[in-house]
């Protein structure tokens, strides 16, 4: 888990790129800016506040021949090696971005690049790079006094509150191309910034499994148990399933298909489900990996847990207890008034 309020931004560098198909060019600043903690203050919010409140899904450098064929890995290297060197290579980073902006949807914008200290990722404090682009500018007002009236000023910015492009690369897993974060609000260019500019892969660690696995199971759970059992087992098998994932540290398949499909039936439909659907998931081939925790955290926040009837009622079940579920309702077929039915046990009802 990635922590960035206690992150310092120690330098920054603001550089202008055009698109390259309409030979708008590049403006190289010649000097970092001198920044003030005014101004740090309102770009650290500007940077970061999309990454806190984005899922974190980590990348890393890729190339088709080798990661030092990578140009931002390149780069990177050189500037973790020698941090003094930022802005200068900054420029390398933005004449690599201009390079990039052939497509004429692609807007001109301020390339913004900083050397950022006291990350905190898994509660260690690191290094990272941010670059971070602004493109979409927006009309203001600015008011001035004229004598004994006041003008109206109609002017353009940034919206701070709304950061176009940007990634965070941190200084860890250098051997397997870095481990990094992004984010792109803009949907016109995606393969121009994730694909192009930084040529990345899905890092697929513990926490990358551990989501695309749970994310497997909410299918199955879907196309599969619902159909084949009821609206509830669908339910209990996403709570048995979150709820092993919760309690352990490793993941087994074995293990975990015993404890969680209570039919013996779909254990063969899970194997067959993950031959055909596995591919989309990148977990055909995988059966053990260590489990992350926030991720399982995450994962759960995301599953329903609610039985919704057509008679205006929901039934919400406990993820925490599950056995209160398997005790306590029982699903049934009332004859006489050719419905189905819920039976609820309890004791008393509890005080809001």
């Amino acid at each position: 888990m990635i922590n960035l309020y206690p992150t310092h931004i120690e330098s920054l560098s603001i550089h202008k790129v055009g698109n390259k198909s309409k030979n708008e060019g590049v403006f190289f600043s010649e000097n970092p800016y001198q920044l003030n903690d005014e101004i740090i203050g309102l770009l650290k919010e500007y940077f970061f506040r999309p990454f806190r409140d984005k899922e974190e899904n980590y990348l890393r450098f890729d190339d088709d021949v080798d990661i030092e064929f990578n140009e931002l890995y390149k780069i990177s290297s050189e500037i973790f090696s020698n941090p003094s060197s930022i802005h200068d290579n900054s420029k390398k980073i933005a004449t690599h971005l201009f390079e990039q902006s052939n497509h004429p949807h692609i807007k001109p914008g301020e390339l913004y690049v900083t050397y950022l200290s006291d990350v905190v990722l898994d509660n260690t404090k690191m290094d990272a790079i941010g670059i971070f682009k602004s493109e979409l500018k927006q009309d203001f007002l600015q008011f001035e006094e004229n004598g004994a009236d006041i003008d109206i000023l109609i002017k353009q910015g940034i919206n701070i509150n709304k950061l176009d492009k940007g990634c965070i690369i941190l200084n860890v897993n250098k051997e397997e191309g870095y481990k990094l974060l992004s984010i792109d609000s803009n949907r016109y260019d995606a393969k121009y910034w994730l694909e192009n500019f930084l040529n990345v892969d899905a890092l697929t660690d513990e926490t990358f499994y551990t989501k695309k696995y749970l994310k497997f199971c909410k299918d199955f759970a879907k196309d599969v148990v619902l159909p084949a059992e009821d609206k509830k087992e669908e339910v209990m098998f996403m709570n048995r399933a979150v709820n092993h994932f919760a309690k352990n540290d490793e993941f087994e398949e074995t293990s975990f298909l015993n404890e969680v499909i209570d039919n013996p039936d779909l254990i063969p439909e899970f194997k067959h489900y993950k031959v055909e659907k596995g591919p989309k998931y990148s977990i055909e081939d995988v059966s053990n990996f260590p489990i992350a925790n926030k991720a399982v955290s995450d994962a759960r926040k995301k599953i329903k847990n609610v039985i919704n009837l057509d008679t205006n009622v929901q039934i919400k079940m406990d993820f925490i207890n599950p056995e209160s579920a398997e005790k306590f309702v029982e699903k049934g077929w009332d004859e006489e008034r050719q419905m189905y039915y819920y039976l609820v046990y309890f004791n008393k009802e509890e005080k809001n």
